[in-house]
């Protein structure tokens, strides 16, 4: 029999299954035998849902494969997933049949080695620095000696004694802690809130704010300061208004938050020595700058008497000065009194010897008012007597230019029904009623037109002798 030869299959005992049977025996078979792995690759097309979920997929140089992470477990990742990232994942495999796929369901996720710790640092480091966090145009100065000094660390590490135990030596100072976990899931979001929580102090408050404050964790593998190289640590760090001082790991260790705060400790107990001097030093300062302090008022003191003494040379002998003044005063005392007693003889005998009677003076008084009265009276009568003879004057004047004078010459006024003086013929026509004043009195007239003929010229008479126009001489 060859490979052409047809085969003869009795199908009949074969099983029919669903396409759901099918994908539900293939999901129990793989979770069965997938149950807990580890992968590593390298994370692709990741993306974060509007649910919170995250969707990726992880491959290497031979597969791909898909990826999942619920939102529970998302938020305690304690990173965040980037594409080119390398990590390991740890969690269970599973099938999709409604895309007949299997995928990874993460439970927790590392960084593969230190390389991609590094290399995510750097690009971090680079993005963080483009937005301006590490400028030094953002760093405070340090106060000299803070009254309230603030540490984020974990208070049951050898940080916080290692502090408290600098500060007591070098200037006892009044100390907050905020504890906090430095490394591991939700220490990066502990930090963070304690450095906004201190800033969100009020002044004044029943709890004082720091003056300074003080980011410690003693030292450790990159992975274990990762904490302090999360974003949400160096934004709080960059953002802080009080002083910052970060003291993360020993003096080799680098992290994020060095480069944001403003002053960068190598070790917790060197943040401690920069937060406060050293009190005994202060102390001794503080007496050399007295002890010169004294000396130069006393130079000071000394150059000015030396001065004055100089000019002092200058100067007349004063007691001499003053018996001389004493004397001018006694004299001018002297003359003083003298002056006086005499201005008061002088006005003595100013004062008249007999002084008048008020009555006297009354009747005095009435007297000149009297005399002043009649003399006011006789003014006032010449006054008026002055001023009618100028109104009678006045009144002849007024009275000879009146219109009624003309009326005694032969004249007659002719005045309108109404009143009106007529003084033109174009003003009177036929019929008009009008009233005509004469001398002695008035009477009413009609016009009635037409034009009066003018009277008849008288012949001369002839003259008297007879016809001799030459007349006689007897």
């Amino acid at each position: 029999m060859n490979d052409d030869t047809p085969i003869d299959m009795n199908v009949d005992n074969v099983p029919v299954f669903s396409v759901t049977e099918v994908s539900g025996l293939v999901k129990s078979t793989v979770e069965g035998a997938f149950q807990r792995v580890r992968i590593r690759g390298e994370i692709s097309g990741f993306k974060r849902a509007a649910s919170g979920h995250l969707y990726f997929a992880m491959k290497d140089d031979g597969a791909l494969m898909d990826g999942v992470c619920w939102r529970g477990t998302a938020a305690r990742l304690g990173m965040q997933p980037q594409d080119g990232m390398e990590v390991i994942a740890t969690g269970r495999i599973t099938t999709y049949p409604g895309r007949s796929k299997y995928q990874l369901v993460v439970e927790t996720m590392e960084l593969a080695g230190e390389g991609a710790l590094l290399k995510l640092l750097e690009d971090r480091k680079r993005a963080l620095s483009a937005e301006g966090l590490f400028d030094e145009s953002r760093k405070q100065l340090l106060p000299y000696l803070p009254d309230v000094i603030g540490v984020v660390t974990s208070p049951t590490g050898a940080v916080i004694r290692d502090i408290l135990h600098r500060l007591n030596d070098r200037f006892p100072r009044h100390v907050l802690v905020w504890p906090v976990l430095v490394q591991g899931d939700g220490a990066a979001d502990q930090i963070a809130s304690a450095i906004r929580g201190f800033n969100a102090m009020e002044e004044g408050g029943n709890v004082p704010r720091p003056d300074l404050l003080i980011v410690a964790r003693g030292g450790g593998s990159l992975e274990d300061l990762w904490a302090f190289n999360e974003e949400a640590v160096v934004r709080a760090a960059a953002e802080s208004f009080i002083p910052l001082i970060s003291a993360v790991g020993h003096e080799t260790d680098w992290t994020l938050i060095d480069l944001a705060s403003d002053q960068r400790a190598p070790t917790p107990t060197a943040a401690a020595e920069m937060a406060v001097p050293v009190r005994y030093d202060v102390m001794a300062q503080v007496a050399d700058c007295e002890g010169r302090m004294i000396r130069a008022v006393r130079r000071h003191t000394e150059a000015a008497r030396r001065e004055v003494e100089g000019l002092s040379r200058g100067l007349p002998n004063l007691r001499r000065v003053i018996e001389d003044a004493s004397q001018r005063l006694d004299d001018w005392t002297e003359r003083l009194s003298n002056g006086l007693w005499a201005g008061v003889r002088q006005r003595r005998a100013r004062i008249p010897t007999r002084i008048p009677k008020p009555n006297q003076l009354i009747v005095q008084a009435r007297r000149r008012l009297k005399g002043e009265t009649e003399d006011l009276t006789r003014a006032v009568t010449v006054q008026l007597a002055h001023r009618k003879k100028s109104l009678a004057h006045v009144s002849q004047l007024l009275e000879s230019f009146s219109y009624e004078r003309v009326l005694d010459r032969g004249f007659a006024l002719i005045t309108s029904a109404s009143g009106e003086p007529l003084t033109s013929v174009k003003n009177l026509k036929s019929g008009d009623d009008v009233n005509i004043r004469l001398k002695d009195g008035s009477e009413a007239a009609r016009i009635i037109g037409g034009k009066i003929a003018p009277r008849p010229k008288r012949k001369p008479s002839p003259p008297k002798g007879g016809d001799d126009p030459q007349g006689t001489l007897i």
